[in-house]
């Protein structure tokens, strides 16, 4: 437990943030609730705490071989290091801020304390030259990630985000295990990323045409032949949705943004929105095969944006064991379900900032509390001609239905895609982590133009 100097830097004043919309003050107790959840951090008996230096900057780097940008990183690398960790560990995690502005960082996908989320709500942005530690325990296996959530139209897109791995007591067997993280950026004939501009950006969200795979453009990836991987994908971008495919050969989805799903589906492509992951279990392959790791238009597409090449080299020997179960899930309601809450995604026209986006017809829509241990059933409806990826902080959620359909199957969610004019029904259990949280479209500047809402939870 560090001394209370690690608050030096907090009282440093809130700065406005997302363009154009409003700054937001953490409730009056947030040093409190931050010493609290700091305390209550420990580790499993077995497990460690495992510490992470994290220094946001400025640096130079190549998106594109051979040009250079001035991009914003983590540790001075884009994506940012990757976190591994076990259930049961806690992370204690020193951010230190070297850029020109404020940031603070979410932790996506992580069931943690109110007080370590890294929202505006939660804690004041971290100045430049401040210090922040943040501390809570890893409860769930799978693939999340971490991004800053001060101004991310801008930080996201000069390359502020990083991948998070936390291992289970039981995982699947593979020959070997990658991580990629997906982003496009747009970037000037000078090489370096272009300010964020015009009403269609705004309006649609924004897409580069340099699309990267671990923040290089297009790689090539060999692979052995006859082997199997799981592939942790994560999708950065700012706004564009991914349908993977691997040049069309069949793969096995294992997991989603909750982590392994109850079995193994085959698909020949898998649809991952802004801000989701996907866990794929990939190969055999042969030698001298080329494949294209792309994302197709739509499903069965044949042809799409490049990500990557992969090569298939010599044949090794595979020792991967993928069981039939992954992982037993109860679900939480029927399809008969009765909706506690509406939740509407919608727009109207304005001359500013690609429109108004709305949750419940308001910009920062404060909706109502939700209590401890009371089952949530919330209609999450869609009311303009676009998609809008839904995020939930700091809980997982159950999809029941989408447009009255069923899924496919069960699964555990931070983020799922609301189809144009379209619905999802939702189920959730809010544990008992009291205090201020969220939910937004991940299309980052619908998030910034108002498309998002804060709740709290209470006991």
């Amino acid at each position: 437990m560090p001394d209370h100097d690690r608050h030096h830097d907090h009282d440093a004043p809130t700065h406005a943030h997302h363009h154009g919309s409003v700054a937001h003050e953490p409730s009056a107790n947030w040093k409190h609730d931050y010493d609290e959840a700091y305390r209550a951090a420990e580790p499993n008996p077995g497990r460690q705490v495992v510490p992470i230096e994290l220094e946001t900057s400025e640096c130079d780097w190549e998106f594109v071989p051979g040009k250079t940008t001035r991009a914003w990183a983590f540790n001075r690398c884009v994506p940012g290091p990757t976190i591994e960790a076990h259930v049961g560990d806690v992370l204690q995690i020193r951010l230190k801020n070297r850029l020109p502005e404020p940031t603070a960082v979410h932790w996506h996908g992580l069931r943690l304390p109110a007080a370590m989320d890294g929202t505006e709500m939660v804690q004041r942005p971290i100045p430049p030259e401040g210090l922040f530690l943040y501390r809570f325990k890893l409860l769930d296996a799978g693939t999340f990630w971490y991004h800053p959530h001060v101004n991310e139209t801008v930080q996201l897109e000069r390359g502020l985000y990083g991948p998070i791995i936390v291992r289970g007591p039981e995982e699947p067997r593979f020959d070997a295990e990658r991580v990629f993280v997906l982003d496009d950026v747009k970037l000037g004939k000078d090489g370096q990323v272009k300010p964020p501009g015009g009403w269609m950006e705004q309006h649609s969200g924004r897409q580069g045409g340099t699309r990267l795979v671990n923040g290089r453009e297009e790689p090539e990836i060999t692979i052995a032949a006859g082997q199997i991987e799981r592939w942790r994908i994560v999708n950065a971008s700012s706004a564009r949705s991914v349908r993977l495919s691997i040049g069309g050969a069949p793969f096995r989805v294992i997991g989603t943004g909750g982590g392994l799903i109850e079995r193994p589906v085959t698909k020949t492509d898998w649809l991952i929105v802004a801000a989701n992951r996907a866990d794929l279990a990939v190969g055999p392959f042969e030698e001298g095969q080329v494949l294209r790791l792309q994302s197709v238009s739509k499903e069965g597409g044949k042809r799409g944006d490049l990500y990557a090449t992969i090569r298939v080299g010599p044949a090794r020997p595979s020792r991967a064991a993928l069981p039939d179960v992954l992982r037993r899930i109860e679900p939480l309601a029927a399809g008969a379900a009765v909706p506690t809450r509406e939740v509407h995604f919608g727009w109207k026209p304005g001359m500013k900032h690609g429109g108004h986006f709305l949750v419940n017809e308001e910009a920062h829509h404060r909706d109502k509390p939700v209590c401890v241990g009371e089952l949530q059933i919330w209609d999450v409806i869609n009311d303009t001609l676009m998609d809008h990826p839904f995020h939930l902080h700091g809980f997982f959620f159950q999809v029941v239905d989408i447009n009255g359909d069923t899924p496919e199957f069960l699964s555990w969610e931070d983020t799922m895609n609301i189809p144009p004019k379209g619905r999802i029904r939702i189920a959730w259990m809010p544990d008992d982590r009291p205090g201020e949280w969220m939910y937004h479209c991940h299309i980052l500047e619908h998030h910034a133009a108002g498309m998002m809402a804060h709740f709290e939870i209470v006991r």
